[in-house]
C-alpha cells in the first residue's frame, strides 16, 4: 500500500511507479561515495526488493532512500540522498523520521545503517555506534559490481 507524507511544498511517497530511476541511478553511480559505478540494473533490482521512499517538490524528485527489511524484526536503511540544491532544508531528517515511523516498520528489534559522514544526523534519530561490534561479521566479495574497496574503506550506505 502506497503512503504519502506532506510538509509544505514537499512530499514523501512510497509509490514505486513515481520514482525517477534515472535520477536515482545517476546520483548513486556518479555522486555518492558508496555506490560509484553501480549499474542501473543493480539499482533497479535494489528498489524492487526494498521499501523505497521518494522525496518530491512538485513532480520533481529531490531525494531518495530505501529500507531493506523482513517486515518483522530487522531494517537496514540504505542509499539515502537529497539532491545537492535541496540540502539544508531538513529534508534528510524528515525522510529519516518518516521511514522510522512508517506503520509497516514498527516493533523491530534492530535498525541499522552505515554512513561515512552523517553520524550526527542519525544520532538525532536514535542511532548510535554498534554496542557489540564483535558480534557483527561481513562477507566481502571484491568481484562484485560495486567498487572493490567499497566495504573495506568506506563502509558505505
Amino acid at each position: 500500500m502506497n503512503q504519502e507524507w506532506r510538509r509544505g511544498e514537499y512530499l514523501i511517497s512510497t509509490e514505486r511507479a513515481r520514482l525517477d530511476v534515472r535520477l536515482i541511478h545517476e546520483f548513486l553511480s556518479e555522486s555518492s561515495y558508496w555506490a560509484k559505478g553501480r549499474p542501473r540494473e543493480v539499482v533497479e533490482r535494489s528498489i524492487e526488493h526494498s521499501l523505497a521512499f521518494g522525496v518530491y517538490r512538485g513532480e520533481r524528485q529531490v531525494g531518495f532512500a530505501r529500507v531493506i527489511t523482513d517486515y518483522a524484526t530487522f531494517a537496514w536503511i540504505a542509499d539515502v540522498f537529497i539532491v545537492d540544491e535541496f540540502r539544508g532544508q531538513g529534508l534528510g531528517k524528515w525522510l529519516g523520521e518518516v521511514m522510522i515511523a512508517h506503520p509497516e516498520l514498527q516493533g523491530f528489534r534492530r535498525w541499522v545503517l552505515a554512513t561515512k559522514d552523517a553520524h550526527e544526523l542519525y544520532r538525532r534519530m536514535g542511532f548510535h555506534e554498534l554496542q557489540r561490534p564483535e558480534r557483527w561479521m561481513e562477507r566481502h566479495d571484491p568481484a562484485t559490481v560495486e567498487r572493490p574497496d567499497y566495504w573495506a574503506t568506506e563502509a558505505g550506505g
